[in-house]
């Protein structure tokens, strides 16, 4: 938005009679154009085509506007602009207009004039200059002119603007009173004293008999009104409220005034008396209605464009149109503090606005001290929910806001307290459809709240305010439950703002420490004391408070080595730990309610809301589900429900049951409440990959790896129809909402129609070019489709057409979901990104960006208000579709060790890579490097002949090479779009090559970090150089392998045989086999390098395999897996010779050493194993320090059994007294 500079008094305003010819006018346009409603001033600017500011003035006729102006003005209501209209600005025409005064006037017209008009303005403020507020005048104007009301409160905060909108009415509708008075409230005067003057301007000058008893007043009054027709204005009444009480109490001494504006608004007069104030009255609360002669009315702030003109009138601003609409939202159109801000930013910052801002705090002084009148007159429970108000940051729903309370309220009380506030014009009720009311403060009120909440807080730390009710005991610094970024905010604007302020005082990070630590004891030798008072109970029962998380929140905030604290017999309500190291920290019975720790959480899979939106279950890699609690992002269930991935879930209509398909070839169902298996369905001969309950309940639909659909009856827990005709996987299925329709999608790259009463296939649709992974029908019976050739299609089934196309994707799309009943599509895909698309247009609305890995599931809760995507980052996120905001991270830790490798030359090391982002490098004596720099998970690992650098492969896309003596990292290797899977150095060290989820291998230069050559490649899993460097392999998502040609670079064979995706590819050290482990099939298959042909095959795992690998001298092949073993085999005849167990978890790699005596793995419990060939034992072992290493959690409350499974995975232990 442009700046504008105040320009020099000159050019015409309207005359009187002008600006009467103009009213009358437009009075006519209103009746016949707008039902009798007053033009906006943004309907006046559409019709004269001038700005709003212009308008402004032009009304105003207190600033010269140029000829043309008036004219287009005039000619926009069918006017002619003659001399007798306008007036040069400064020339005197007082004759001219104290003879104009004597017409009639716009208004007057409305009612019959009153020659006899007598007006006493008293203190009423002069608004020559008023800007906006044509809506709200035309509204109570119609309630006192033509439905006669007899008392009307215009309510509002302070600065509100209620006093000058006050005079702005009475001037409009004073032809239709015989007697106006204007009077204010603001000394709090007695009732008495207010009654003797107002009956003494009736008298207009006569004597008149008054009663010294206020009752006799009042019936003087009230007969007055009855027999004349009078507008009395009642300014401030407020100040006749008693504060620290609930609002429309009265002070001691007037609750005579109650009594009056009672006999107001029940007795029968032809009168109106307007009240104005910052709270309600009760008799007005109690009397008020829509159709009812006595009404309220909430002021709201100025519109934009009246709050942008009222403060141009100040001066010269500069801002952009952002900075504009940030000034005036921030202080929600308040006139007063615009008007003072404006001030301060001419003054201060000259004008620029973005200054101000920049410069911190927008509460002070008069804006201050206006809040700071009404904040202490509250009651102790109206300022603890103000404060609560403040913390929460956006609007709360009253369940919510009393379950944050440290001592339980009576809902009527906590009614009453919000309704008082209400009144008080201090809080803001919201309405959203479909929601329970929500409350919140304004950004000023919001601001000076945070900031009294701060500076109780800091006094309270320091112990310079002892409190009998202290803050810090009874409100929440940060929530940890509350959305990401509500927390966020209150880390940033009240928990760093305190700690500021400590360090003032106490100067140094140490001495903080030092001050909550005493702040801790005290608390705990008072838990101790009631411990030794109540014999009969152990553990006590601990007292409620906020004080042990609060003192927790900052020193984490603090950065605070946290080593052997101690926390035990503490409560520590919404501590935020998920990220903090907690190493043999003591919480041994402590009450951990509300706290936020670290999650164990494999890549998710699959998702799904329940029926009613409040729960949201989650499938997962590791064979485990989830649910978890929509509104606070806590875990309620953690169950293995299947052996292998668990591919998808689905609710029960009714939100009862859970159904989850499982790589097992099961299907399992789950009494949601008892988190209990109640039966497995099996007849399946491959994993289960969809899982879909029917409209009714009754039945369930699954498809399946062995190409088939089935149909279940649950009552009889039978399969009664296989539905086949897919040549490959059916990886989605659908059922229509409102027909018999079935749809199927398949690895084949087609749709199939089937009619579920017959089990006929209908029709097949052809049009993607690559997987077809998730099918969606919306309410309307469209169906869409997601494919992995980067498309989504919508199709018409009734004639098997498709309508629409959408592209934008940069790689395979995953899964798809329509949002409730609306328009919008949600895809999320390989590419890390989850889209929303318009299907009526076909244009994508937003682009979600968040996770840092393939995105494979997508929900929408069944309000259509929120989004759930799980991935490969181990992350569950959770957006407001509106906003396309990310609300909630649900972030997994695990220390997985994915990728193994031995030193070439020092037999002694080995460098591992982990789930937790690291490369270790490790001694076999436990000493350990780490090295930081990726931010995902490490793939892959491999050093380079020599031994002086090594390679690792992260999900996060880029390739790292680190120099090995000085764990530093020499280059980042850009270029892939997907996960980077495998890495591996050529015989020579001069080639690196590297696999991807992106459909490419590339070859890159080791020393200058140069990219050579791409490949291409379906989903690249695994890499391997041959010993000779003539030939590279990699394995795939398509369960092929392609080995290439380096000379050529061309791939001159393709190994066809595996069952599953390819995750390990091996070359033998003598260049005649060749190692491939098929993921889901446990099988691992040897080959003739020369001729392709399938040697032996391996079948000794019961669960995902892993990894393979030869020993130096190609006699032995080692595999690992799922299934917690090692398997070793003989490479000449296929024979098993030994299985190594002892790891108790999923074995993910592995390696020999130099000498091939001894064979390191790595698991799932961020263990490395050395495993000794000759003897079958395990001689070492090797362990990463976990987040939560020896953290003792004996005796705590407040967890449900799966959050406490996670701290202890995560390294908790349980160690009694």
């Amino acid at each position: 938005m442009e700046s504008h500079k105040q320009r020099r008094r000159r050019g015409t305003i309207l005359s009187l009679l002008g600006f009467q010819k103009l009213q009358e006018a437009r009075y006519q346009a209103e009746i016949l154009e707008n039902d009798e409603a007053r033009f906006t001033l943004e309907e006046l600017s559409y019709r004269t085509q001038l700005a709003p500011f212009t308008v402004s003035k032009v009304l105003a006729r207190a600033e010269g506007v140029d000829k043309q102006t008036l004219e287009y003005f005039f000619r926009a209501f069918g006017l002619e602009l003659t001399p007798n209209d306008y007036l040069r600005v400064g020339r005197e025409a007082e004759v001219e207009e104290e003879s104009l005064t004597q017409q009639p006037t716009y208004y007057s017209k409305l009612s019959t004039h009153n020659l006899a008009l007598k007006i006493d303005w008293g203190e009423a403020v002069d608004v020559s200059i008023f800007f906006g507020r044509a809506d709200e005048v035309s509204k109570l104007e119609y309630w006192i002119v033509n439905d006669r009301c007899r008392l009307v409160a215009l309510l509002g905060m302070g600065g509100i603007g209620k006093t000058s909108l006050g005079v702005k009415l009475a001037q409009q509708i004073q032809q239709e009173f015989e007697f106006v008075v204007w009077r204010s409230l603001r000394n709090s005067p007695p009732l008495e004293e207010l009654l003797v003057n107002l009956l003494q301007f009736f008298a207009c000058g006569q004597p008149v008999n008054l009663s010294e008893n206020v009752g006799d007043l009042v019936s003087q009054f009230m007969a007055h009104l009855r027999s004349h027709r009078c507008l009395v204005i009642l300014d401030n009444a407020e100040s006749i409220f008693a504060s620290g009480d609930q609002s429309g109490r009265y002070q001691s001494g007037y609750e005579n005034y109650g009594q009056l504006f009672k006999q107001l608004g029940e007795t029968v007069h032809q009168s109106c008396v307007l009240l104005t104030s910052r709270e309600k009255p009760q008799e007005v609360a109690a009397l008020e209605g829509e159709n009812l002669p006595v009404r309220a009315w909430q002021l709201k702030g100025l519109s934009a464009i009246a709050a942008l003109e009222l403060v141009r009138t100040k001066s010269f601003f500069c801002g952009t149109d952002a900075d504009w609409q940030n000034l005036i939202q921030h202080y929600t159109g308040n006139p007063l503090a615009l008007k003072i801000v404006a001030t301060t930013i001419q003054e201060l910052f000259d004008g620029n606005i973005a200054e101000f801002f920049a410069h911190g705090s927008t509460v002070f002084g008069s804006i201050y001290d206006l809040i700071n009148q009404q904040f202490y007159r509250l009651s102790a429970l109206e300022k603890e929910l103000m404060f609560w108000l403040a913390i929460n940051r956006e609007p709360v729903k009253l369940t919510d806001l009393r379950a944050d309370l440290v001592l339980p309220v009576a809902a009527m009380k906590l009614l009453e307290a919000l309704e008082s506030l209400n009144r008080r014009s201090l809080i803001e009720k919201k309405s959203l459809p479909q929601n329970p009311v929500h409350f919140t403060l304004q950004p000023v009120v919001m601001e000076y709240v945070t900031d009294q909440l701060i500076q109780q807080i800091s006094a309270e730390i320091l112990g310079e305010t002892p409190h009998n009710s202290p803050l810090l005991h009874s409100h929440a610094l940060i929530k940890a439950t509350s959305k990401d970024y509500i927390r966020v905010a209150q880390t940033k604007l009240i928990l760093q703002p305190i700690i500021d302020r400590l360090l003032q005082k106490l100067r140094t990070k140490q001495a903080i420490e030092t001050r909550l630590k005493e702040i801790l004891r005290s608390q705990q030798q008072q838990s101790l004391s009631k411990s030794e008072q109540t014999t009969s109970r152990f553990p006590p029962e601990l007292e409620p408070t906020y004080t042990g998380g609060n003192i927790l929140n900052l020193l984490c905030h603090l950065q605070t080595d946290l080593t052997g604290y101690d926390f035990s017999h503490l409560t520590i309500w919404q501590a935020y730990l998920q990220d903090t190291p907690l190493k043999k920290v003591n919480f041994t019975y402590a009450d951990l309610s509300n706290s936020v720790f670290a999650k164990t959480l494999s890549t998710v899979i699959s998702t799904t809301f329940s029926p009613d939106g409040k729960t949201l279950a989650t499938a997962h890699f590791d064979g485990y589900f989830r649910l978890w609690d929509v509104n606070s992002g806590q875990q309620l269930i953690t169950y293995q429900g299947h052996i292998g991935f668990i591919w998808s879930v689905a609710f029960s209509p009714d939100g009862s049951t859970l159904a989850t398909a499982g790589e097992d070839a099961t299907i399992k169902l789950w009494d949601v409440i008892a988190g209990q298996c109640i039966r497995t369905l099996q007849s399946h001969d491959g994993g289960v990959l969809c899982v879909r309950f029917t409209r009714d309940g009754n039945s369930l639909v699954s498809s399946s790896a062995d190409f088939s659909i089935r149909l279940w009856d649950l009552s009889l827990g039978e399969c009664t129809r296989t539905l086949r005709g897919h040549s490959n996987r059916v990886w989605s299925v659908a059922l229509s909402p409102q027909s018999s329709i079935l749809a199927s999608g398949s690895e084949d790259h087609s749709i199939k129609l089937w009619d579920l009463t017959t089990g006929d296939c209908i029709q097949t649709l052809y049009a993607h070019t690559d997987w077809i992974k998730s099918l969606q029908f919306s309410s309307s019976g469209m169906l869409a489709s997601g494919s992995l050739d980067k498309t989504i299609r919508l199709w018409d089934v009734e004639c098997g057409v498709c309508t629409g196309v959408l592209t934008g994707h940069l790689n395979g799309i995953l899964a798809i979901a329509f949002v409730d009943d609306s328009n919008i599509l949600a895809s999320c895909s390989i590419d890390c990104t989850i889209r929303l698309w318009d299907i009526s247009t076909q244009q994508c609305l937003k682009t979600l960006q968040g996770h840092n890995n393939s995105v494979n599931a997508i929900a929408a809760n069944p309000q259509g208000t929120q989004l759930a995507s799980g991935a490969d980052d181990f992350s569950l996120r959770l957006w407001d579709v509106a906003s396309g905001e990310c609300f909630r991270v649900i972030q997994g830790r695990n220390n997985w060790i994915k990728a193994i490798a031995y030193h070439p030359i020092f037999p002694d090391m080995i460098a591992t890579g982990s789930e937790d982002r690291t490369v270790r490098l490790w001694t076999s004596d436990g000493k350990c490097r780490i090295l930081y720099g990726h931010t995902d998970l490490i793939f892959s690992v491999d050093f380079t002949p020599d031994g002086q650098t090594i390679a690792s492969a992260s999900a996060d896309r880029t390739i790292r090479l680190w120099d090995v003596a000085t764990g530093q990292c020499t280059k980042i290797l850009h270029g892939h779009t997907g996960m980077v899977t495998g890495v591996a150095f050529s015989p020579d060290g001069r080639l690196l090559a590297s696999s991807c989820y992106d459909n490419q291998i590339r070859l890159w230069d080791t020393f200058t970090g140069q990219l050579l050559e791409t490949l291409p490649v379906h989903l690249g899993m695994s890499i391997a150089f041959s010993p000779d460097g003539k030939k590279l392999a990699a394995g795939s998502f398509d369960q092929t392998v392609r080995i290439w040609d380096l000379e050529t670079r061309q791939c001159y064979q393709t190994l066809i045989g595996n069952h599953n995706w390819v995750w390990s590819v091996a070359f033998s050290p003598d260049n005649r086999t060749f190692a491939t482990g098929s993921s889901f099939e446990g099988m691992t298959r040897l080959w003739d390098i020369e001729t392709g042909e399938c040697l032996h095959v391996l079948p000794g795992h019961q669960d995902l395999l892993w990894a393979i690998a030869f020993s130096p001298d190609g006699r032995i092949l080692a595999s690992c897996s799922s299934d917690g073993i090692i398997q070793l085999w003989d490479v000449a005849s296929g024979d098993r010779l030994a299985t190594l167990e002892g790891h108790n978890t999923w074995v993910m790699c592995l390696a020999f050493n130099a000498a091939g005596n001894i064979l390191i793995a790595g698991d799932a419990y961020a263990a490395v194993k050395f495993w000794d060939i000759q003897t079958k034992q395990c001689v070492n072992t090797l362990k990463a320090e976990q987040i939560y290493q020896e953290m003792n959690i004996y005796g705590i409350t407040g967890l449900t059994t799966a959050q406490k499974s996670n701290l202890l995975a995560l390294g908790a232990v349980e160690a009694g007294r």
